[in-house]
């Protein structure tokens, strides 16, 4: 059969439509989008029909242009359509705030907490007692402001916009001093003195890269009566300089100098800002809020720093707080109140959804106890070694059966051909958040003889729901740290399906 033939032997769009097949979708995906999707499929063959030469052409099977097969390739498209881009996956890797796969998980309440507020209306922008219109910067203040310490608390999208509002409302046209150690890169490429240069501020470098003393803020601020008078040592390219707006300390959450190394602190920052009075601001970034140096984690929390008496701290709600994307403004209220009627507040706020996670995610911390028991995140990091080694058994017992012995550091052989045995790892945090503490914890680990470990990760990857494991010294790990009790039976049936 010839090109031509084939060409003529393509059904029409309307004798697609009348299949039963097709039209029974008219009532999930509409008309239109099941019109589109046939046009799509016929193209498609006209496509293939046209691309091969005549004696390809006797090589194109003419079933494929039967009204069946039309048909059932359209469903197939809309099915595929119809597929969401953003779905669940399970994390095996150990990491706990990984960055790729979401950050942190939120907790039940909060989950449950936007599904009620998101299903319908809600009090966003209204004052249900005062009957008239409210402000959204109200709904979580009052229980920051309770947690922290602080006079008064704003939510922003995201950490990098805090630290763009803070600065825009705070020392837009004038210098921020700020420790050239610290002078970070967080992930995709942002960099704090890109982000300080389109928030109107101009950075001021003091130190170097790994010392830093308080002298050097203190001898680094201008004031404005200097800066007009050009009263101050000549810049190497000759450019004017302006009077200092405030101090910055950034909390370097992913990375760590090591050896020679001094910096100012917290109080150093506080005292010399009261001297000059200047403001203090401390991105903090990782938004810990209970101390877990019991653990390891030995990095600032945000009660703590607040106490130092710094003017404005911001940090992320989806790290260690273990909440939406959220990024948390708190301090004086001063300098708030001027954030909130700040234009960028606007373009910069969250939704309604966001501040359902996060109510319920900040509720938890009213007992630090409950904290760790409910929130994820926390829970990850503080969980004992026997609950995990616990974790690993039944889930190489799911995979392997009855032929699981139990015995520690024992491999068993599948009847499929796995070798499954339970092994001491060490897992991360995370999320650009505490980079040099690596937590001792247990994996399963899978390998299947000849078969390449690196074909095993692939197949967990196109499981139901997909798996995403480690590979470690060519075995497929899969970290029980970061994989929850409930999903423990959909990792091994995702295994035992290689």
């Amino acid at each position: 059969m010839n090109k031509n033939e084939l060409l003529r032997r393509i059904p029409k769009v309307d004798e697609v439509l009348a299949q039963p097949l097709v039209f029974d979708c008219f009532a999930k995906s509409g008309r239109e989008a099941v019109t589109e999707a046939v046009r799509e499929v016929i193209d498609g063959l006209r496509a293939r029909i046209l691309t091969v030469d005549e004696a390809g052409a006797a090589g194109f099977n003419p079933a494929d242009l039967g009204l069946g097969a039309v048909a059932a390739a359209v469903t197939a498209r809309l099915a595929e359509k119809e597929r969401n881009r953003l779905y669940g996956v399970i994390n095996a890797t150990g990491t706990i705030l990984h960055t790729n796969l979401g950050r942190a998980p939120l907790c039940r309440e909060a989950v449950e907490n936007v599904a009620a507020v998101s299903r319908g209306y809600s009090n966003l922008e209204y004052d249900v007692k005062a009957g008239k219109r409210g402000s959204r910067h109200d709904i979580i203040r009052d229980l920051v402001v309770e947690l922290t310490g602080a006079e008064d608390a704003m939510v922003v999208n995201n950490n990098a916009s805090a630290t763009m509002l803070v600065l825009s409302s705070m020392a837009a046209g004038r210098e921020v001093v700020v420790s050239r150690g610290e002078l970070v890169e967080i992930g995709g490429a942002f960099r704090i003195p890109d982000i300080m240069a389109q928030s109107g501020a101009f950075l001021r470098e003091v130190g170097t890269t790994n010392k830093t003393k308080p002298s050097d803020y203190e001898n680094a601020i201008l004031t404005r009566e200097q800066a007009e008078a050009g009263d101050y040592p000549p810049e190497p390219d000759g450019a004017a300089r302006f009077a200092t707006g405030a101090l910055m300390k950034v909390h370097t959450s992913n990375y760590k100098i090591m050896g020679f190394t001094e910096e100012a602190t917290l109080e150093n920052l506080v005292e010399i800002g009261r001297k000059h009075k200047l403001p203090v601001i401390f991105d903090m970034g990782n938004g810990l809020m209970v101390d877990l140096s019991a653990y390891g984690l030995d990095e600032p929390n945000v009660p703590a720093s607040l106490a130092t008496g710094i003017d404005v701290m911001l940090f992320s709600g989806d790290k260690l707080l273990g909440g939406p994307q959220a990024g948390i403004i708190v301090g004086r209220r001063k300098y708030i109140e001027k954030m909130k009627k700040h234009p960028l507040a606007r373009a910069l706020r969250v939704d309604k959804m966001t501040f359902a996670a996060l109510e319920e995610t900040l509720k938890k911390y009213r007992d630090a106890e409950v904290a760790k028991r409910d929130i994820p995140v926390l829970r990850m990091i503080t969980e004992s070694a026997e609950t995990l080694r616990a974790r690993a058994g039944r889930l190489a017992e799911a995979i392997c059966g009855d032929a699981w012995t139990g015995e520690p550091g024992a491999a068993v052989t599948t009847p499929d051909g796995l070798t499954v045995r339970v092994v001491e790892v060490e897992d991360q945090i995370g999320g650009g958040s505490a980079p040099m503490v690596y937590l001792p914890g247990f994996a399963v680990a899978v390998t299947a003889g000849a078969r390449s470990t690196q074909s095993l990760e692939r197949a967990l990857r196109k499981a139901t729901v997909p798996v995403i494991a480690r590979i470690r010294d060519d075995q497929l790990l899969l970290c029980v740290r970061t994989i929850a009790d409930e999903e423990v039976g959909i990792v091994a049936e995702a295994v035992k399906g290689l």
